[in-house]
C-alpha cells in the first residue's frame, strides 16, 4: 500500500475519498465505504508539506462530496443550495487540519486514532447547535438503511456510527504508516466490536404490543410551487385532503395526519377552515394533526424583539407550523424549532438586530420565519405525540427533547417535494429510522409528495409510499413510555468527545512535531 501510486498522489486520494463518501450515501447505502475513504484523507492531510497544502487538496474533495450527495438542493434555490455545498466543505477542513496535527505530532498512534474520532464527531455535533446548522452529512446517517448493524445508536445517538467509522479509519491509517501490529490489532477489534454491540442491543429491544393507535396518514401530492398547492383556492385543497382523509379512516381512527404546509396559506387560528376541518373531525370522532404557515399576534405586553411588524397596530410573526386541531378542545400549535439556514430563516438575526443600534436595517422584515423554542408535544387520546417538521428530524437531541416531555409515539411531517424526484427525499425519509432506534418509538411520517410511511422502533420500515403519488392509509402503531439510554442521557457521546478533542488540542499545542 505504501509503494502504491495511489497512496502517494493527492489529486487520486482527494478523487476517490469523495466518491467513496459519496456512494455511502442514500440512495448506495454503502456504509462501509466511508472507512477506506477517511484512510485516504488521512492520507492525503499527512503528506501534505503545509496546511495550505492539504486546503488546495482537500478542500475540492469535500465540494465534491457534498455536491454529488446533496446536489438536489439547488432544485429548490440555487443560490442557497451552492451557498451550503461551498460553506459546509469549507467546516470539514477543520477537523481534518487537527486530525493532520495529530498524526503529525508524537502522540501514541493508538491515542491520536482515538482524539481523530473525537474531533469529527465534536465538529459534527457543533454543527447541529448553531444557526448554520447542517447536519445533513453527519457520518452516521449513510448508515440509515442498514438498521441491523446500528441499533446501539439507542445508547450513543447517531454520534456512535461516526465515532466508529472515524475510529476505525484512524486506527487502519495508523496500523498502514506505522506498520504496528499492536495497531492492526486494535484496529480489527473496533471494526468488529460495534457490530457485535449492535447484534447484542437487538436482542433487548422493546417492542410495545399494547396501548395502539391507529393513524391515517395522508399524502395528499400538492404541488408545492403553485399556490394552494395547485388548486383554485384553499377551500379546494381542503376539500380535497378531507376527501382523502374520509376515504382512509374508519371509526376506530384515533389520529389523522396531513404533512407539512397542507394548509398552502398562513392563517391564524381564529379562522373558518380550521372550523370547517374541526366540524368533519366532530363527525368522524377523531383528531387531526397538520402543517401550515401560522400567522400570529401578540399582546402588546409580550411583544418579542424581533418581528415581522405591525398590523392595524398588531406586532406579529410567521412560523412554520404544526396544528394539533380537536373537535371539542382549542386547537393547540407547535412552532418549528429547527429552520434551513437561508431558506427559512436569515442567520444570526437575531445577533444581527442587537447589535443594529441605530436601526439601518428591518431585520424584523429580513429574517423570514419566526423561531420556535419550545418542544411541543401533542395529547393524542391517552398518548402524546410531536409533531417534527421536516428538517427537525435531523437534528436526534432535539428529537431527545420532544421524547423527555413525554412524547410515546413520533409524528414527522415534511414536504420533500421542493426536492423534485431525486435523492433528497430518499435520504430524509431513511434519516426517520435513524429516530426510530435511537428513542425506541414507532414513527407514523406524512410527506406531500412522498415518501410517507411507517416504521417501527427497531428503525424497520413496517409501509412506505412511492413518491409522487397520492395516498391514503389506515395504521396500527403502538405507543410506549420506555426511555432508552439516549434519550435519558441525551448527547453524552459528543460531549465527551469535546472534552476528549480539546485535550488533544492542548496535546498537540504544546508538544508539536518540528516540521509541522
Amino acid at each position: 500500500m505504501k509503494n502504491s501510486q495511489l497512496w502517494n498522489r493527492p489529486w487520486a486520494l482527494s478523487l476517490l475519498s469523495a466518491i467513496l463518501l459519496w456512494l455511502s450515501f442514500p440512495p448506495y447505502n454503502l456504509g462501509l465505504l466511508q472507512i477506506p475513504a477517511f484512510v485516504l484523507l488521512f492520507r492525503l492531510s499527512v503528506i501534505s508539506v503545509s496546511v495550505r497544502q492539504m486546503i488546495y487538496f482537500a478542500y475540492p474533495s469535500f465540494v465534491l462530496w457534498n455536491l454529488l450527495t446533496t446536489y438536489w438542493l439547488m432544485m429548490a434555490t440555487v443560490t442557497g443550495g451552492i451557498a451550503a455545498i461551498v460553506a459546509n466543505a469549507a467546516l470539514m477542513l477543520l477537523p481534518l487540519w487537527l486530525i493532520r496535527k495529530l498524526f503529525l505530532s508524537r502522540m501514541n498512534p493508538i491515542a491520536a486514532a482515538f482524539v481523530a474520532a473525537a474531533a469529527w464527531v465534536s465538529y459534527e455535533f457543533l454543527h447541529h447547535q448553531w444557526d448554520l446548522a447542517w447536519p445533513w452529512l453527519t457520518l452516521g446517517n449513510a448508515w440509515s438503511n442498514l438498521t441491523g448493524v446500528i441499533q446501539y445508536i439507542s445508547v450513543t445517538g447517531v454520534w456512535g456510527v461516526s465515532f466508529w467509522v472515524v475510529f476505525s479509519a484512524a486506527l487502519a491509517y495508523q496500523s498502514i504508516a506505522t506498520n504496528s501490529k499492536a495497531v492492526l490489532n486494535s484496529s480489527a477489534i473496533i471494526f468488529f466490536a460495534f457490530p457485535v454491540f449492535s447484534a447484542l442491543a437487538m436482542i433487548n429491544i422493546e417492542q410495545p404490543t399494547d396501548r395502539p393507535i391507529d393513524v391515517v396518514i395522508v399524502q395528499p401530492n400538492s404541488d408545492s410551487y403553485q399556490r394552494y398547492g395547485g388548486y383554485s383556492s384553499l377551500d379546494d385543497l381542503v376539500s380535497h385532503l378531507l376527501n382523502l382523509s374520509n376515504q382512509a379512516r374508519s371509526d376506530s381512527t384515533d389520529l389523522i395526519i396531513w404533512p407539512e404546509n397542507a394548509l398552502d396559506a398562513t392563517i391564524t387560528l381564529q379562522n373558518r377552515h380550521i372550523v370547517r376541518i374541526q366540524d368533519s373531525l366532530r363527525a368522524w370522532n377523531t383528531e387531526l394533526i397538520t402543517g401550515s404557515g401560522y400567522l400570529k399576534y401578540y399582546p402588546e405586553n409580550r411583544v418579542p424583539s424581533l418581528t415581522r411588524g405591525d398590523h392595524n397596530g398588531r406586532h406579529f410573526n410567521v412560523y412554520n407550523a404544526a396544528f394539533h386541531l380537536h373537535s371539542r378542545r382549542e386547537p393547540a400549535v407547535y412552532e418549528k424549532g429547527r429552520l434551513v439556514p437561508v431558506v427559512e430563516r436569515f442567520p444570526f438575526v437575531q445577533f444581527f438586530n442587537t447589535i443594529d443600534y441605530y436601526g439601518w436595517l428591518n431585520w424584523g422584515g429580513l429574517m423570514n420565519y419566526g423561531l420556535g423554542n419550545e418542544a411541543t408535544v401533542f395529547e393524542i387520546d391517552d398518548g402524546t405525540t410531536p409533531a417534527l417538521i421536516c428538517y427537525d428530524s435531523v437534528f436526534p437531541g432535539w428529537v431527545n427533547q420532544f421524547v423527555g416531555n413525554g412524547a410515546d409515539f413520533l409524528t414527522i411531517v415534511t414536504n420533500d417535494g421542493w426536492w423534485g424526484d431525486s435523492a433528497g427525499h430518499v435520504q430524509h425519509f431513511a434519516y426517520a429510522r435513524l429516530r426510530a432506534i435511537e428513542q425506541r418509538r414507532w414513527i407514523a411520517r406524512s410527506a406531500n409528495n412522498g415518501i410517507s410511511g411507517v416504521l417501527s422502533p427497531d428503525g424497520k420500515i413496517q409501509l412506505e409510499t412511492d413518491f409522487w403519488v397520492e395516498e391514503a392509509f389506515e395504521y396500527r402503531l403502538y405507543r410506549s413510555d420506555h426511555k432508552t439510554f439516549y434519550a435519558r442521557f441525551g448527547d453524552w457521546l459528543p460531549i465527551l468527545m469535546l472534552v476528549v478533542a480539546s485535550g488533544g488540542m492542548v496535546f498537540v499545542y504544546f508538544r508539536p512535531r518540528q516540521n509541522n
